[in-house]
């Protein structure tokens, strides 16, 4: 029978394959919105009616991202088969399937193992139901196939592991007295699992690692979902993000500006996110080659601004001195002048140190002897040069604390509290309200350590 139905086709001319194909893809099609009709609304929270407050301490849950294994398949697949029903009338039928598979496989917007990617929603309310703030979660990045395999078993690779249930806090959180500006609008935390700060591309995908490289599908695929949840008449919107998540916020940024309408108020904010392309200690670009395995493993240069790398080496692109040169959009900086996340890998990493010279200065600025503190006001000094280009940008922020930490933003005790780092009796919650409602110009810069008493300084050696 099979047979009988391949030889069959074989004698269809290049019309009768248009016309199936044009048959088929209408199918298909009207097949797919029928399923997504039916699909329960990715905003439903339990059975909490969500244009009613909820307590400052209720969990959110989170919602794994809607028909995501066939919202890039489906279209692509069509794509697909129409033209290869156009022009390849030769294939047998096992070859087709086979064939439509592969293209849903590829297209399937999925974490780095292959599981569903995922955001915690907490719907807005009054004066905040139609504005909305998005953070997008950091954590570092994978830049070889066995980082990335070992990732893919984690909360950072996979939603398996991640949490079904996180408290919102700082700039997420719906306490007033936490968060003054923000606190009733729509927020969002989108989990980070693509190890690449939402900008790797399928092309890249090896063969027979079952890694999955599909970090700038996820960021397209979420903020349509979202854009459908009411985003798309937003009023007002942020996006911001927390280290490799701030990386994120600003490759994305003027991409989340196109996707709002005119009237939209739109800013960005990159927590903890400028990374310095900076020699370390033993004299070698450390950040630069990992960046540039990043780059070169996830084909992250497609999502990069198309200015910059037609000018210079891609990977450069990926750092945020470059990036917020090409970005239109205006942006905000959260940023410690010591940053322990990038002392401990860019400045210091372990290969620097072999004879361990640093451990205890690593630890804690307490720590250090008065060479290393000259050596760290140095890097603090590398940071501000980095930046004076943009601090003549009129529409840019930034709030650079003296400070041993990383992020500030999604912690209510730095973001604003009673005991929050200040710079001129300011907290970065004030700081970047202050500037995103425009009640003031914000270019707040603090003295070098340790003069400001207000800092919340980590200690690894007491953990």
């Amino acid at each position: 029978m099979l047979r009988t139905w391949l030889l069959w086709w074989r004698k269809w001319g290049k019309k009768d394959w248009a016309i199936a194909a044009v048959g088929f893809a209408a199918v298909l099609f009207t097949f797919t919105l029928l399923i997504e009709s039916g699909t329960e609304d990715p905003s439903a929270i339990g059975n909490r009616p969500l244009d009613l407050p909820i307590s400052a301490d209720d969990p959110v849950e989170l919602t794994l991202l809607r028909n995501a294994k066939d919202r890039g398949a489906c279209t692509n697949s069509i794509h697909f088969l129409f033209y290869t029903l156009l022009f390849v009338s030769s294939y047998e039928l096992r070859e087709l399937i086979f064939l439509f598979k592969f293209s849903d496989q590829l297209h399937g917007i999925v974490c780095l193992d292959g599981s569903l990617p995922g955001y915690h929603f907490e719907k807005g309310f009054g004066s905040g139901s139609n504005k909305w703030v998005i953070h997008i979660e950091g954590g570092g990045w994978c830049n070889t196939i066995e980082s990335c395999s070992y990732r893919s078993r984690t909360a950072l690779g996979s939603s398996k592991f991640m949490d079904r249930q996180v408290i919102f806090a700082g700039m997420l959180s719906r306490d007033p007295s936490q968060n003054p500006d923000f606190y009733n609008w729509n927020r969002i935390k989108i989990r980070y699992c693509d190890g690449a700060s939402l900008a790797g591309h399928p092309e890249s995908e090896f063969k027979g690692t079952k890694l999955f490289f599909r970090g700038q599908l996820i960021w397209e695929a979420i903020m349509d979902e979202l854009l459908s949840m009411g985003m798309a008449k937003a009023k007002q919107a942020f996006l911001t993000g927390c280290s490799a998540g701030g990386l994120a916020t600003l490759i994305h940024c003027d991409d989340f500006r196109q996707l709002l309408p005119k009237y939209t108020t739109v800013k960005c904010l990159a927590d903890a996110g400028f990374f310095l392309d900076e020699k370390d200690v033993g004299g070698h670009y450390t950040m630069r080659s990992f960046y540039q395995d990043v780059l070169l493993l996830q084909g992250v240069d497609k999502s990069l601004h198309k200015n910059c790398v037609s000018k210079t080496d891609p990977s450069q692109c990926l750092f945020p001195q470059e990036i917020i040169k090409n970005t239109r959009t205006p942006i905000f900086l959260v940023h410690p002048g010591y940053d322990f996340w990038q002392i401990r890998n860019i400045l210091v990493p372990d290969v620097s140190d072999p004879s361990g010279h640093w451990r205890k200065c690593r630890q804690g600025l307490q720590y250090c002897n008065s060479t290393q503190i000259e050596i760290l006001q140095g890097f603090r000094t590398s940071l501000l040069n980095a930046l004076d280009e943009f601090k003549q940008n009129k529409e840019g922020g930034y709030f650079i604390n003296s400070c041993f930490i990383h992020c500030q933003t999604w912690f209510s005790p730095t973001w604003h509290s009673s005991s929050s780092p200040r710079i001129n009796n300011k907290t970065i919650a004030e700081s970047v309200g202050d500037w995103y409602f425009d009640r003031q110009e914000v270019k707040q810069i603090d003295c070098p350590y340790p003069c400001n008493p207000t800092c919340h300084n980590m200690d690894f050696a007491q953990h």
